[in-house]
C-alpha cells in the first residue's frame, strides 16, 4: 500500500503543471478516491488538495525569486487566472506577496515532496472485529463543530450540555439496537487540520420514530470495522482515531467508505472504554 502511495506522489509531481486527477492517483494507489483522501490526510496531516496547492506554490516561488519570468506568466503557468488571485494564494503560504518577494529576496516557505515509509514500533496491538450490518436509524440531535485533535472539544461539550440530561435520558430509553446506548456519530469532515468542520450527531440506534424534539439520521447498510480501546480520557479515543488511519488501514486490505463513523464511550473518572465503528469495504 505504501509503495503505491509513493507512486501516486510521483505522479503528482509529473502532473503539477497540468491537472492533478485524484481518480488517476487513486487507481495508481489501488484504492478508492474517498479512501485515498482519508489516508493521505491521516498520514500527511494535511488534505491532498492542500498538498498539491502548496507544491505548486513552492515551484512558483522558485520562479518568482529567479526573476526570469513575468509574474503574470508564472501565475498562469501554475493555474491562477490573474495576478491578484496568484498574489493572494502566494501570500497565504509565504506570508509575503510575490512582487515583494522578488524585490527583497526574502526566505520563503517550501512544501517538500512527501514520501511514505512504514515505521514498525511493535509496542501496541489493535483489537478489532468486522461486522455486517443492515441499514438502521439513529435518533438524537446534530450540529456542526470544529475538529480538535487533543483534549476536550469545547463545541461538543457545549452542544451536549445544551441538550440537557432529561432529553439525553429520554434518548437512552429509545435505544434498542447494537451498538446499544448513547452514540456519537461524525461525518462530512472537511479535512484533518485543527478547526476543520465536521457534522456531529448525538443519539441512539432505535427502531422507533423520533420524538418531535429530536432528529433522525438514516444510516445505510454497511460493513463496519469495530475497534476497542481503554485508557485515559479523552486521549485514548483520539489516539485510537489516529492509529486506525495511520497503522491499521495501511496494514490491512480494508478501505474506508463514505458514511458516518460511530463512537460509543463509557467513562469512569478519568478513564474510558471506547468502541469505534468505521464503515469499510474489502
Amino acid at each position: 500500500m505504501l509503495e503505491r502511495l509513493n507512486e501516486a506522489m510521483a505522479r503528482i509531481e509529473d502532473d503539477l503543471e497540468g491537472e492533478v486527477d485524484v481518480k488517476v492517483l487513486a487507481r495508481i494507489a489501488g484504492t478508492s478516491e474517498y479512501h485515498l483522501r482519508r489516508m493521505f490526510s491521516a498520514l500527511a496531516g494535511i488534505p491532498l488538495s492542500e498538498y498539491v496547492r502548496r507544491r505548486r506554490l513552492t515551484k512558483a516561488a522558485n520562479e518568482v525569486l529567479s526573476g526570469q519570468t513575468s509574474l503574470l506568466d508564472i501565475a498562469v503557468k501554475w493555474g491562477y487566472g490573474s495576478n491578484e488571485a496568484f498574489a493572494r494564494a502566494f501570500k497565504a503560504m509565504h506570508k509575503i506577496g510575490p512582487q515583494e518577494a522578488r524585490a527583497s529576496k526574502k526566505a520563503l516557505q517550501s512544501q517538500q515532496i512527501l514520501t511514505f515509509r512504514l515505521v514498525v514500533e511493535g509496542s501496541t496491538s489493535m483489537e478489532y472485529r468486522v461486522v455486517e450490518k443492515d441499514a438502521f436509524r439513529v435518533v438524537g440531535r446534530g450540529t456542526r463543530v470544529p475538529l480538535v485533535h487533543l483534549g476536550m472539544n469545547p463545541a461538543i461539550v457545549e452542544f451536549v450540555k445544551g441538550i440537557g440530561m432529561p432529553t439525553l435520558d429520554r434518548m437512552k430509553q429509545l435505544s434498542d439496537g447494537e451498538p446499544a446506548g448513547m452514540l456519537a456519530l461524525t461525518f462530512n469532515q472537511e479535512g484533518v487540520e485543527e478547526g476543520d468542520m465536521l457534522d456531529y450527531f448525538q443519539g441512539v440506534m432505535t427502531s422507533q420514530e423520533a420524538p418531535e424534539d429530536m432528529e433522525t439520521l438514516e444510516v445505510p447498510k454497511n460493513t463496519w470495522a469495530v475497534f476497542t480501546a481503554s485508557g485515559p480520557y479523552p486521549e485514548t479515543i483520539q489516539y485510537m482515531w489516529r492509529d486506525v488511519y495511520t497503522q491499521w488501514f495501511p496494514s490491512n486490505s480494508y478501505e474506508s467508505v463514505e458514511g458516518p463513523s460511530m463512537l460509543r464511550t463509557q467513562i469512569n473518572g478519568d478513564q474510558a472504554t471506547a468502541e469505534l465503528w468505521i464503515p469499510v469495504t474489502s
